[in-house]
C-alpha cells in the first residue's frame, strides 16, 4: 500500500471519529497522530486505530491531551560527578529486569559496561511491580516478538535461575471453563498453540481431573486448558539477581543515576548527559521501561510511542496459600479488549497468593498508587476462579506500570537514524519470561556493532553462577544450626511473620549491590513481608542497617532519600 493510500484511509477512519480534532500523517515506517483531544481514552483509541499491522510500522502519537498536566520524570534531588568523564563501552539505561540481564549477558564479553538506574534501586518500577508469573506464552499470537521470545525464555528458566540461586517453582497454569459448548473451540485453540505456535505442553484437562489437582477452584468448571511449563518467579530477587551477577562480572551498576540529555554527532550518541557527570558511551542500550520513548528523543530517534499501563494486584496471607496451588483463572469466550492476560491466582514462590492484575490506561507513568475500585474489580472476577477468595486476607496491594506501545509488542534492534543505539521498550508482559532470551540476543547485537571497532574477546573468566543469601528458614534443621554456630547472627531472629535473621539482613548489606534503606534490605531478604508488614521489625531493620553503615538512625531511610524514617530523638540518652 502506497503512503498516500494509507494515509488516506487512516484519515477517514479518525475523522469519522474524531472530526478534525486528530490528524494522521505517514513518514517512512512513522504513522504520527496530532491533534488535541480532552480525554486520555480518546487518545488510545485514536493511535489504536492508526495500528497498520505491516511489519516495522509504529505509531507515535503527538496528540495534546488539553487541560492536563503530565508529571515530568521524576529524578534524584542531588548532583555529584561520580560518573563524569567514564567512557564505557556499552551505557544500559534502566535497571530493571531487560537490563540487568543483558548487562549480566555482556559480561560474557571483555565489554566495560555501565548501568544507570534513577531509583534508588533496581527493579523499582514494572520489573518489581509485577505478578511473577513466567508464562506459557500460550495466549499470545504467532509472529509477534513476544511470542516467539517467550516460548526460548520459558524454557531457560531452570537453568538461569539455578545459576542465580533464585526460587523458581514450575507450579503449571489452569485456565477454567464453565460451558461444555466451548469445547470445540478450545480445542481447535489448543491445536493451534502446540502445532502452530509451538506451545507443544498446552492440553486440555477434564473438570474432574481439576478437581483433583485443584479442590477450591469454581466447582462449575467443565475442563481447563493446563500448561504445566508456567511457572512463577520473584521478579524483583530475579532482576537483582543478574545485576548482581553482572557486577561480579565487571559491570558498574550505578543508582540514582538519571539520563537528563544527549549530544549527537553525525547520527551518533556522542556524549549522556546524567545527574552524575556526563558519560561518552560508544555504544547505548535503552532499556528505559515507561520512559523508552523519551531516552528515543533524547536520542533522536524516536519512531515509537508508550502508553502506560496500569496494573494492581493483592498479595494475600500466607494462610490463604491452600486455596490454589498453582496459577489458575477463568475465561470466556467473551472477546478481550483490555490488553491483560486476565489476571488470575498465582500461589507465589514464597507461598502467598498473589490475585490480580487490572488493566487501565494512564497518562501518569509514576503514580503507583492502589486504587479501591481496581481491588475491588480484580477480586470480583477472580471469585469466578475460586469462590472462597476473600479480601480480609490482603495484607498488602501494589500497582506497577506497564511500557506497552500501540501495536502491543517489543521493539528490539538497533536505531533507526542513531547509528549506535540500540532499543529494547515496549516491554510489558511477558516480558519478565523473555529477558533470559532476549538479553542473549541484545547482547550478541551489542558485541557486533562494537565489533567494528575492533575484534571483542570473550571473557574467560566470566561465571554464570551467583551465590544468593542464605534462606535459613528454609535449610534443614541440621544446616540450620551448623550456620548458626559459626555465626551466631543466624539464630538472632528479626522478622518473625517470615522468619528473617540478623545475618541475613547483615548478608544483604555486604552483597554486590547494597541498598542501606529498610526497602532495600526488604526486597533482599524479605523482613517486612509478612502479615504485620513491617510493624514489628522494621524499627531493628532500621537499628541494623544504622549499626551496620556507622549512619545516625535518623539518615537510615525507608526507600530513596525522600523516604524518612524518623527526623530526631524525642528524648535525650542518659548517661
Amino acid at each position: 500500500m502506497t503512503r498516500k493510500r494509507l494515509e488516506g484511509r487512516l484519515r477517514k477512519k479518525l475523522n469519522r471519529r474524531f472530526g478534525e480534532a486528530v490528524n494522521v500523517t505517514v513518514e517512512g515506517k512513522i504513522v504520527r497522530v496530532s491533534g488535541t483531544l480532552s480525554c486520555w481514552d480518546d487518545i488510545i483509541e485514536a493511535c489504536s486505530m492508526c495500528v497498520t499491522r505491516i511489519p516495522g510500522v509504529h505509531v507515535v502519537n503527538d496528540i495534546i491531551l488539553e487541560g492536563a498536566d503530565i508529571p515530568r520524570m521524576r529524578i534524584p534531588g542531588f548532583t555529584d560527578h561520580a560518573l563524569e568523564g567514564r567512557t564505557p563501552d556499552v551505557l544500559i539505561i534502566g535497571g530493571g529486569i531487560s537490563g540487568s540481564s543483558i548487562a549480566r549477558e555482556l559480561g560474557r564479553w571483555k565489554v566495560d559496561v555501565l548501568l544507570a538506574e534513577k531509583e534508588a534501586d533496581l527493579a523499582l518500577q514494572a520489573s518489581g511491580r509485577n505478578d511473577g508469573e513466567v508464562h506459557p506464552g500460550v495466549d499470545l499470537g504467532r509472529g509477534t516478538l513476544k511470542q516467539r521470545y517467550v516460548v526460548r525464555g520459558n524454557r531457560m528458566f531452570d537453568k538461569v535461575c539455578k545459576e542465580l540461586d533464585v526460587p523458581f517453582r514450575r507450579c503449571g497454569q489452569y485456565v477454567g471453563f464453565t460451558g461444555k459448548a466451548a469445547l470445540p473451540v478450545v480445542r481447535l485453540y489448543v491445536w493451534h498453540r502446540k502445532y502452530i505456535c509451538g506451545i507443544k505442553d498446552t492440553r486440555i484437562i477434564s473438570g474432574r481431573e481439576l478437581k483433583k489437582r485443584e479442590p477450591k477452584l469454581n466447582p462449575r468448571f467443565q475442563f481447563a486448558m493446563y500448561n504445566p511449563s508456567a511457572g512463577c518467579v520473584c521478579p524483583y530477587g530475579l532482576t537483582i539477581a543478574y545485576a548482581e551477577n553482572a557486577a561480579e562480572n565487571g559491570a558498574q551498576i550505578s543508582l540514582n543515576t538519571a539520563v537528563l540529555d544527549m549530544e549527537l554527532q553525525n547520527g551518533r550518541i556522542k556524549a549522556v548527559k546524567t545527574n552524575r557527570g556526563t558519560v561518552y558511551p560508544k555504544l547505548v542500550i535503552n532499556a528505559a521501561g515507561v520512559f523508552a520513548e523519551d531516552v528515543a528523543a533524547m536520542a533522536q530517534d524516536r519512531f515509537y510511542s508508550i502508553h502506560p499501563r496500569r496494573g494492581t494486584n493483592s498479595i494475600l496471607d500466607k494462610k490463604a496459600g491452600s486455596l490454589v496451588k498453582s496459577i489458575s483463572s477463568i475465561k470466556t469466550l467473551a472477546k478481550n479488549t483490555s490488553h491483560t492476560k486476565g489476571g488470575g491466582i498465582l500461589h507465589t514462590v514464597h507461598h502467598n497468593l498473589l490475585v490480580g492484575p487490572d488493566a487501565v490506561e494512564t497518562y501518569e507513568k509514576e503514580n503507583f498508587a492502589t486504587n479501591q475500585s481496581s481491588v475491588d474489580a480484580v477480586f470480583k472476577k477472580q471469585k469466578q476462579t475460586a469462590e472462597e477468595l476473600s479480601e480480609k486476607d490482603i495484607i498488602t496491594y501494589f500497582t506497577g506500570v506497564r511500557a506497552a506501545t500501540f501495536e502491543e509488542d517489543f521493539i528490539i534492534g538497533r536505531g533507526r537514524r542513531t547509528r549506535n543505539l540500540i532499543h529494547c521498550a515496549g516491554i510489558q508482559s511477558p516480558g519478565l519470561t523473555t529477558a533470559p532470551a532476549v538479553a542473549e540476543d541484545v547482547a550478541k547485537l551489542a558485541v557486533h556493532m562494537l565489533g567494528g571497532e575492533g575484534k571483542i574477546e570473550r571473557n574467560t573468566e566470566f561465571s554464570p553462577v551467583r551465590k544468593g543469601i542464605p534462606r535459613v528458614r528454609e535449610l534443614p534443621l541440621k544446616e540450620r544450626d551448623r550456620l548458626i554456630r559459626e555465626n551466631p547472627d543466624y539464630g538472632i531472629i528479626v522478622c518473625r511473620c517470615e522468619e528473617i535473621s540478623k545475618g541475613e539482613i547483615i548478608d544483604a548489606l555486604k552483597s554486590p549491590i547494597p541498598v542501606p534503606t529498610v526497602d532495600g534490605i526488604k526486597k533482599r531478604v524479605r523482613p517486612g513481608m509478612g502479615r504485620c508488614q513491617g510493624g514489628f521489625c522494621m524499627p531493628l531493620v532500621t537499628q541494623i542497617i544504622s549499626e551496620y553503615t556507622g549512619k545516625a538512625i535518623e539518615d537510615v531511610k525507608k526507600s530513596g532519600e525522600d523516604g524518612v524514617i524518623s527526623f530526631g530523638r524525642t528524648k535525650e540518652v542518659q548517661p
